[in-house]
């Protein structure tokens, strides 16, 4: 398998708007962080899945060389990770549905924010909208997604719960506030692990800083993990510096190979 991160920062994204901080205005491309987004492919490029949808996917998408999807895995409903929903649109245009898998919570967000997707809208004739069928999963239920066997992972994420996922020997995460047990004993042994972090110091309500996702990655035990969901606090080079080998921070357009 391939993992590749199409869109490593927060909700703001990096640069931000109006910022004229030493990584909003940083030559690096690195820094240059979309919202979050991340896609799974199989070796041979026949299978691809998704992870959510943020307001840049088209861009995000283009920049990757992709043009097909068999499947979305989303994570929660929180705008950064859904509002990109229909940029999904091009896929039907080429007459492909596309199944989304999301928990009950999420799902049942997706049908109130989007009636035209998900309601009984029906488009003028040569308009089109996003054909999406949407599956439920439940945590402790292995489920299949595009062809990979997804095991939901549960975190906590304010008042509400994020989904990350195990496949294979990988194990992805994100928006987690800490890993509980249960989450804990399904990424037994995996090899490649993807964790969000925010910043350095002052804890978050909601989010893993670094040195909490540092923690919980050496928790783990994986044999490299990468850490996205990144602020503008976080300069690539001086992160990457600043962490052991076996940690290093993504960036958009790294692609990692996964080990079976």
């Amino acid at each position: 398998m391939k993992l590749r991160f199409l869109g490593t920062g927060t909700s703001f994204g990096v640069p931000v708007i109006g910022c004229a901080c030493d990584v909003c205005t940083s030559a690096d491309p690195r820094d240059r962080r979309g919202r979050h987004a991340a896609v799974l492919e199989s070796d041979d490029g026949a299978r691809r899945v998704l992870v959510d949808t943020p307001p840049e996917l088209r861009l995000q998408l283009l920049a990757a060389g992709i043009d097909s999807i068999d499947a979305v895995w989303y994570t929660h409903g929180h705008a950064d990770h859904l509002h990109g929903i229909d940029d999904l649109r091009i896929f039907s245009v080429r007459n492909r549905q596309v199944a989304a898998f999301a928990d009950p919570e999420t799902a049942d967000v997706m049908r109130a924010r989007f009636g035209y997707i998900f309601g009984d809208y029906r488009p003028p004739e040569g308009t089109t909208k996003p054909e999406i069928t949407l599956q439920t999963f439940r945590p402790g239920e292995t489920v299949n997604v595009g062809g990979f066997d997804f095991r939901p992972l549960e975190v906590p994420h304010g008042d509400l719960s994020v989904y990350g996922f195990r496949t294979g020997s990988l194990g992805y995460v994100t928006d987690a506030k800490r890993l509980p047990a249960a989450t804990r004993a399904e990424l037994e042994g995996v090899r490649v692990l993807v964790l969000n972090a925010l910043w350095f110091g002052n804890p978050h309500p909601t989010h893993f800083n670094v040195e909490e996702a540092v923690a919980a990655a050496r928790d783990v035990g994986a044999e490299r993990t990468y850490l996205t969901h990144l602020t503008h606090r976080l300069r690539h080079d001086s992160l990457a510096a600043a962490l052991p080998p076996d940690i290093q921070p993504a960036y958009d357009g790294l692609e990692i190979s996964i080990p079976e």
